[in-house]
């Protein structure tokens, strides 16, 4: 399936580290007391560089099976021949210059799936010689041991084998401490290469090792002993050495207040708080702190400061989405309410003329008409009720904004108080004002318009109250606005009718008690002085307490 993507030779790794352990092998019988770190695993050798390199100098200086059988397929092809190797390791693609490609079998696996190559496809084949042999239980773990013949017997006690990547930091920090003093460290990053990030993430450990196990016995079994040991003597003096060096860049370590800073910005703000999770790459939150101050890590590797923050963009987006919600709300109104509004004023202005007429002429027959005439009664009767149609058609012109504002320096406390004694206040019901969040009680209003709006609050506000109740008038400001908060606690308005309760001729009244126009034309005053007007109701108690509070936001100056 590999020469089908175009490799003209393909040879197995195996052979490579048959190689390698015997170098090592022959190193380890010199019986020397010369301590040794095994360098066959990039991921350890990259990580003494870098963090303990004063332990550089103990890794053996044997290139790894990789290395290896780059430089065997040089020396049998030539130095001009280009290079890939296929392994299970995302470390060995910054290993060597001396490999020109590193691909994983997991990338592999995509070149087959892309080209569709299966087994079906091909026809199978050898590796290309030199073949390998016990090296191919390399990637297991103690694979170079048990292909060096090397046993790591609890009663010799001088090699210690760590894999995974907690437990070969925590070996190389005790022998670097002096606390191991055996004569070889034998690590791995992973558990085997077999469970390298190159190979598919589902597979199972043991069943893999199985699996490398029968592929190595049934190598052994049939393979040419005298053509392998010729091989190895063809190339066993070519160099199988490699080099190391020291790559650390220090770093400036923080000061604990810097720390502390960085935790207190991931919501650790205090020790209760640090929950030394892993999930960031580190092992404490301080060690995560640190990594941030010194530029090598970010504050969205932290998996619950993340999550906080998703938490609160979400709630953000809700907000933002009630708001939206609202203004679409407030613009549909808008758009009915200047519809109605042009309505209005032209019945209005209809309206006006005739109106006028039928007072007049009525006021007239009415005055040449004797008291204690029937015709005089009728006639009152007319005059009564024109004139309360000519009092509708005046506030239809209020909602459909034809009055203009006549704004002057107003004391809103004062308008507030004159309001109340302007209305009828039976004696079950209190009205108060609360100022206490009013810093500047003065702002540019239409007195008059204002006084209109606010008693039509109250009388409303009183009709919602059956036998007795509160009303509480509060009044805020800001900088640029002032507010009104007209609060009582009647019996509610039914949500179904709240956007409702702005359109002309529309009451929750009974027949004859009002005409629909008061909160219409608290509407078109509040829009003239360029303010808002909203409204909040309950009327269920086992919510909370029922009532209705009206909401007015103006400009301070018009």
């Amino acid at each position: 399936m590999v020469r089908s993507i175009g490799f003209d030779v393909v040879s197995e790794v195996a052979f490579g580290a048959d190689l390698v352990a015997k170098k090592y092998k022959d190193l380890i019988d010199q019986g020397n007391d010369k301590t040794y770190i095994s360098s066959d695993c990039p991921a350890v050798v990259s990580y003494i560089e870098h963090y303990h390199t004063a332990l550089v100098k103990d890794l053996v200086p044997i290139a790894s099976p990789m290395v290896v059988m780059s430089r065997v397929m040089k020396k049998k092809y030539g130095e001009d021949i280009n290079i890939t190797f296929i392994g299970p390791c995302v470390a060995k693609k910054s290993e060597s210059d001396e490999v020109d490609e590193m691909i994983t079998f997991t990338e592999l696996r995509d070149i087959f799936e892309e080209k569709g190559i299966t087994q079906k496809t091909v026809k199978p084949t050898e590796f290309d010689p030199p073949l390998g042999g016990k090296g191919a239980i390399f990637p297991i773990s103690r694979g170079l041991l048990q292909t060096a013949g090397i046993t790591d017997d609890v009663f010799d006690g001088n090699i210690i084998v760590a894999e995974g990547r907690n437990n070969f930091q925590e070996a190389i920090s005790e022998y670097e401490d002096g606390l191991i003093k055996s004569q070889r460290l034998e690590l791995l990053s992973c558990e085997g290469c077999i469970m390298g990030p190159g190979m598919k993430s589902k597979g199972k450990h043991y069943a893999r090792r199985i699996l490398v196990n029968n592929y190595v016995q049934k190598k052994i079994s049939s393979l040419n002993e005298e053509e392998w040991q010729s091989h190895v003597d063809e190339y066993i003096n070519i160099d199988l050495t490699a080099k190391f060096e020291q790559k650390r860049k220090d770093l400036r370590f923080p000061d604990l207040n810097e720390v502390k800073k960085v935790l207190e910005s991931l919501g650790k703000l205090d020790p209760k708080d640090h929950l030394n999770c892993g999930a960031c790459g580190y092992d404490s939150c301080e060690e995560h702190a640190t990594a941030i101050v010194q530029g090598l890590a970010e504050n969205e590797m932290c998996l619950p400061f993340t999550i906080e923050k998703l938490h609160n963009s979400v709630n953000e987006l809700a907000v933002t989405n009630d708001k939206l919600t609202s203004i679409q709300q407030a613009l549909r109104q808008s758009e009915k309410m200047a519809s109605m509004g042009q309505l209005s004023a032209g019945i209005a202005h209809e309206l006006n003329n005739p109106l006028g007429v039928v007072i007049m002429y009525a006021n007239i027959l009415l005055e040449e008409t004797s008291k204690d005439s029937a015709v005089y009664k009728d006639l009152k009767l007319i005059v009564d009720q024109t004139n309360r149609c000519k009092k509708i058609v005046g506030g239809l012109l209020n909602f459909a904004r034809k009055n203009q504002v006549n704004a002057s320096k107003t004391n809103i406390i004062a308008l507030s108080e004159q309001c109340i004694d302007a209305i009828v206040v039976p004696k079950n019901i209190n009205i108060k004002i609360d100022s206490s969040e009013l810093k500047d009680a003065y702002a540019m209003l239409d007195h008059e318009q204002m006084t209109q709006i606010i008693t039509n609050l109250l009388k409303n506000a009183i009709d919602a109250m059956i036998e007795k109740g509160e009303i509480e008038i509060m009044l805020e400001d800001d900088n640029n606005n002032v507010i009104f908060r007209v609060r009582d606690s009647g019996i509610g308005i039914e949500s179904e009718n709240i956007d409702k309760i702005f359109e002309p001729f529309y009451t929750t009244k009974d027949i004859g008690k009002g005409t629909g126009l008061g909160l219409a034309t608290a509407y078109g005053i509040v829009k003239m002085h360029k303010g808002k007007i909203t409204v909040e109701s309950n009327t269920n108690t086992d919510i909370g307490p029922t009532g209705t509070e009206f909401k007015i936001s103006l400009p301070r100056f018009q």
